[in-house]
Order: structure tokens, then sequence, then C-alpha cells
């Protein structure tokens, strides 16, 4: 009962909050004047370098944040799904962004310019809140993997991965479990493994009953 009436105060408030998706809703974005745009499969939303000058918010679709090293080799900063939020603490920060921000599949988002992105938060102080506590949560998670990834063997690298996953994101529930929405490479960015790593690892957990592999598809 608690947590229904926090979702229906969050609402009535412009915010609609499941775990760590923070979204403004669609009708207050479009009061300040968002515009929806879709983007193309791989298609670049902002480059790493560029000053921000939007909110981005996801309205469908899977953007991912990454950059890389000498060698070529892409490091996923962070993933996000439909109705999160992503690239906010450049634009607090007036910074140029530390990472690309591409579209993993076709995707639709709300921009809202800079100017009138401060305008609401400065007329919702509720929304505020929320967004402050959206990015606490993020620090929170990359101190925690970062502890984990320093310390821990892969096969418990993973499994905060998975969890963290199921806790905070959208991963669908069915008959065989939560299907995990990473691919084994995403995995090995986001923990710091190998692909070929994260493939045995997955299949030792799945003979320890911890993950359920069906049309090579993982389920937790």
């Amino acid at each position: 009962m608690q947590k229904n009436y926090l979702n229906e105060l969050y609402l009535c408030n412009g915010v609609s909050s499941t775990n760590e998706t923070i979204m403004i809703t669609a009708e207050l974005l479009e009061k300040y004047g968002a515009l929806k745009k879709f983007f193309n499969k791989n298609e670049v939303i902002f480059d790493e370098g560029n000053l921000p000058a939007y909110y981005y918010q996801i309205i469908s679709g899977e953007i991912k944040m990454s950059n890389y090293n000498d060698d070529g080799r892409e490091f996923i900063q962070g993933i996000f799904y439909k109705e999160q939020s992503f690239g906010e603490p450049p634009l607090f920060l007036n910074q140029k962004y530390p990472a690309n921000a591409i579209a993993v599949e076709n995707s639709e988002i709300f921009l809202l310019s800079k100017s009138n992105f401060w305008k609401l938060l400065e007329e919702n102080s509720k929304i505020s809140i929320k967004i402050i506590e959206n990015l606490a949560q993020r620090l929170y998670y990359k101190s925690v993997m970062a502890a984990e990834i320093s310390t821990q063997e892969p096969e418990h690298r993973v499994l905060k991965l998975i969890d963290h996953g199921i806790a905070y994101f959208n991963f669908q529930k069915d008959k065989n479990g939560y299907l995990i929405n990473f691919t084994r490479q995403q995995i090995g960015d986001l923990t710091g493994l190998r692909v070929e790593t994260i493939i045995r690892t997955i299949k030792a957990l799945e003979k320890k009953g911890e993950l359920k592999i069906i049309n090579r598809k993982v389920y937790r």
C-alpha cells in the first residue's frame, strides 16, 4: 500500500519513480517545451567532449554511454532504458561530456533545453529532490561496483551486476525468471571482465542453479 501511495504522490508532482528510474512525466516535460526525437540504432546522440545543451529522457529504446581507450576498446559507462534520464552530471556542472551517448536500438527521446530544464527544476522542488536521489543512487552503484571489480571473483561480480539490473532496471519477469537485458559484451564491459570469461562464468553459474540459459538468453 505504501509503495502505491508513493508512486501516486510522485505522479501528482510530475515524477514517476521506480527505484533508480526517474521519470518526469511527459505532460510536464512538454509543458516546458520538450521535443521528441527519434534516433536510429547506432546513431550518436551526443559526442564525448561536447558541452551539454539538453536534458535527455528515454521514451522508448536503449542508450549506452561509452568511450574508447587508446587500443580502441570500448568502455561502457552506463546503459539506460525506457523512462530513464542520462547525461545529467555534465549538464549540472556545465562541463564537457566524458563519454559518447549512442542508441543501442531504435529509440525515441525527450530533449528539453538546458534553460527550460533549469526553469522546471526551480518551479518543481520535488522533482529536484528526486533527481538528486537518482544521481546519488548512480554514484553509490559505481562505488559498490568499483569495490566488486577490484576485490571479487568473476561469479560474484556478474551476479552483483545482474541483481543490480533486476532491482533498478526494467527487466521483465516471466515463467523462466527475470530476463537479463545485457549482452555478454555489455556484462564484460560493466564488470571489467573479458567476454570469454563472462561466457565461462555464466555457464558455471547455470550449473550452480544461479542462472538459467534458455535459447541463448540469460535468466535469473
